[in-house]
């Protein structure tokens, strides 16, 4: 083998070894119940029948979505860095914890800054000061705050392909 194969041979092992790097910092605990070519589908497929809401109108008047199921496209701003069992989805001033329903499904902790499509169902709950901390360390923020607050739990997110 000459020089020049050689410090090919090099430079596509740091290539390999770098990409490996920057994948061992991504926790995926779910895998995809569907992959498409631009979306990589969690928990169960998107409900068709959900009512299309922008997450500034839930959020404006969230009695009127209280435990009905609604679809929303929102950028999500941060994920559960642990094991991405929760995520935060904004809009505007609008801030809203996302959770899995029945902890049956997590997304990828790189999911931050994307633009996801979901299906689920707003609830209502209290938040205790012990939880609203454990939520904020995990997710690395202080965005969660104790007391009453309006959650949404997922059925379904799909996460663009980039």
């Amino acid at each position: 083998m000459n020089l020049r194969n050689t410090l090919f041979t090099i430079a596509v092992a740091i290539c390999i070894l770098f990409a490996q790097a920057v994948d061992a910092d991504v926790t995926r605990l779910s895998e995809p119940a569907a992959v498409t070519e631009d979306a990589e589908i969690f928990g169960a497929p998107l409900d068709a029948d959900a009512e299309p809401v922008s997450l500034d109108t839930l959020l404006a008047s969230p009695d009127d979505y209280l435990d009905r199921p609604v679809r929303i496209e929102t950028r999500i701003s941060e994920v559960c860095q642990k094991k991405g069992c929760f995520m935060i989805a904004n809009s505007g001033g609008h801030a809203v914890r996302v959770s899995f329903r029945d902890y049956g499904f997590f997304v990828p902790t790189d999911t931050g800054g994307k633009t996801v499509t979901l299906t689920g169902t707003l609830i209502e709950r209290q938040l205790s000061e012990e939880q609203a901390a454990h939520f904020r360390a995990d997710a690395g923020s202080d965005t969660i705050q104790a007391g009453k607050v309006y959650e949404i739990v997922a059925d379904s997110v799909s996460i663009p392909r980039s």
